[in-house]
């Protein structure tokens, strides 16, 4: 077990009792100590915690008396962020049901799976995804579907602009199998008592299926609990603190950041159905919001903003995030403008979000951090499973309470991503990384992102954060494309900084890039975009650009 970090570890302690109880639990108490505090402000509305709780146990009475949900039944939840998101979640769990949150992006063939792959009889849909979910009632298992207007959760004291799914009025569904969600509140029916337990089933987020099918990572109110009460810890948040969401709530560091842990440490939440930087600035401002949980692309997105000030920032206390390491140049900006530094953490679905954060009084740029609470991290060489010591780059392990039981109706799998060593179940994340002499952990890539140019292996994320340096890049993503005298070669898509589009060319930067990165490493191809394809999370879709290549290349 890797303790050098131990020294750096903040004055709290290094483990923590896991609850038995469960998620819902969480809210049933903070509802009883602070009923009516805001528990959420959508759009110029307020919702209490007292507020919440009863709409979640109204939610929960119509799940189980009139669509008949039973315990340990799966109910999909398929909707934006939004209240609605916040109350079914915790109406499932406190109809002793499982959670499935699927992504809004997907369309009907693909939502299909999940529904098939979960046996699913109910869901719980935003009214906006409807003509995606509707198709599957009578094709597949799906029997019964509640339909969210979030326009009904919308106040009027919000001077931005409201997304359309906001601004929509509520439609009407008379078909058989359809139940508006204002008419399950409204009808306050009892649920029966609250059974579950720490070991029970909460969860099913699935992965993104970039590597084959998407698997479904069963996770209990227990590791779920482990990282919701790490990060409460961790993040120092209290009663008062009020939380940004921008992250997706389907995601799991959305779900247990922007969720989970403010829900858990009665504290308001402030959220966003979409992402809209001018947004985001008037609602920090106004609302004095003092932490917000995000990731590296819509950092660069707000400080893009040429009308920011210091002073529209000045509430917040702290600022984190994963999924991207983010690069040195945007972390020195958001130091400048905030005096904030980004806190990174590194987690997975199947560990329900965080196995590593940096303390947050001791960041390192562009670092994964330090182990979390119990949290035993090594790094092994892929092949032979042999244990790497300091610097030595192989494949990152974690056992910790976070980790899952293991995937849904995926025996091989499970038997595939698990590995003990000195007796002790290791989860394979499939990142490669590598820790330095005081225990953080870096990331070098994901195992099957890395380019071979020429025999030397090229990590995108490095070539990345050196681009992120040039003075007119915004954005960067790095492939690898087809060549055929070096087999692959390196690509840089950039997206540039307001004023310079026309004022820098291709061949600079290429030009630019061989003067600070070793002849092997900097991009051969430049190619400007306006945009980048990105996912639901706000992630860079680099597979997408990478195939666009392929095809290129076959043409």
């Amino acid at each position: 077990m890797v303790t050098l970090h131990y020294p750096f570890w903040p004055k709290i302690s290094k483990s923590l009792k896991v609850p038995s109880t469960s998620l819902y639990d969480n809210l049933k108490v903070s509802a009883s100590r602070y009923p009516d505090q805001d528990a959420i402000f959508y759009y110029g509305n307020k919702i209490t915690y007292e507020q919440l709780d009863q709409e979640v146990t109204a939610l929960a009475g119509y799940l189980e008396h009139k669509l008949n949900v039973q315990t340990g039944e799966k109910v999909l939840l398929f909707m934006q962020n939004s209240p609605q998101f916040v109350i079914g979640y915790y109406a499932i769990l406190r109809a002793n049901a499982v959670v499935v949150p699927i992504n809004p992006m997907l369309v009907s063939n693909e939502l299909e799976f999940y529904v098939k792959d979960c046996g699913i009889k109910t869901a719980l849909a935003g009214q906006e995804l409807y003509d995606r979910v509707a198709p599957l009632i009578g094709k597949t298992s799906l029997e019964n579907l509640v339909i969210a207007a979030y326009s009904d959760y919308a106040g009027s004291g919000f001077e931005g602009l409201l997304p359309k799914e906001v601004e929509d009025p509520r439609f009407n569904y008379t078909q058989s199998g359809h139940y508006l969600w204002s008419h399950a509140i409204e009808a306050e029916l009892s649920p029966s008592e609250h059974t579950a337990v720490g070991d029970d089933l909460a969860c099913l987020p699935y992965t993104s299926g970039t590597t084959g099918l998407p698997k479904g990572c069963m996770h209990t109110n227990r590791t779920v609990n482990a990282n919701t009460v790490g990060a409460y810890h961790w993040s120092s948040s209290t009663p008062n603190a009020v939380h940004l969401m921008t992250l997706p709530l389907f995601h799991v560091t959305g779900m247990v950041h922007s969720m989970h842990m403010p829900i858990f440490s009665g504290s308001t939440i402030v959220i966003m159905t979409r992402w809209n930087r001018d947004a985001a600035v008037e609602l920090i401002k106004n609302l004095g919001c003092t932490h917000w949980v995000t990731i590296a692309t819509m950092i660069v997105d707000f400080l893009a903003n040429p009308n920011l000030k210091k002073e529209d920032m000045a509430s917040l206390t702290s600022i984190s995030g994963g999924g991207a390491a983010l690069p040195e140049a945007v972390g020195e900006k958001l130091f400048n403008l905030s005096g904030l530094r980004f806190v990174e953490g590194y987690g997975l679905s199947e560990t329900i979000a965080q196995t590593h954060f940096n303390p947050p009084d001791r960041p390192k740029m562009q670092c994964l951090g330090i182990p979390s609470f119990d949290v035993d991290a090594r790094v092994i060489e892929p092949i032979t499973g042999k244990e790497l010591s300091v610097g030595e780059i192989g494949e990152i392990i974690v056992n910790g309470p976070q980790v899952m039981v293991g995937y849904y109706n995926r025996d091989d799998e499970n038997r595939n991503s698990f590995i003990e060593i000195d007796g002790v179940k290791f989860f394979r994340t499939g990142d490669i990384g590598r820790y330095d002499e005081e225990g953080y952990f870096f990331i070098v890539d994901r195992v099957k992102r890395m380019i071979n140019a020429s025999g030397f292996k090229v990590w995108p994320t490095e070539v990345e954060s050196y681009l992120y340096k040039h003075p007119a890049i915004q954005q960067a993503c790095v492939v690898g494309v087809p060549d055929p005298r070096r087999g692959e070669t390196v690509k840089a898509f950039v997206i540039l900084n307001e004023g310079f589009e026309g004022k820098v060319s291709e061949d600079e930067i290429i030009e630019w890039a061989k003067q600070h990165m070793a002849a092997y490493k900097y991009p051969r191809q430049i190619e400007f975009r306006k945009q980048f394809p990105m996912t639901s999370s706000g992630k860079i879709l680099w597979r997408t650009l990478q195939e666009e290549e392929k095809v290129k290349a076959q043409n």
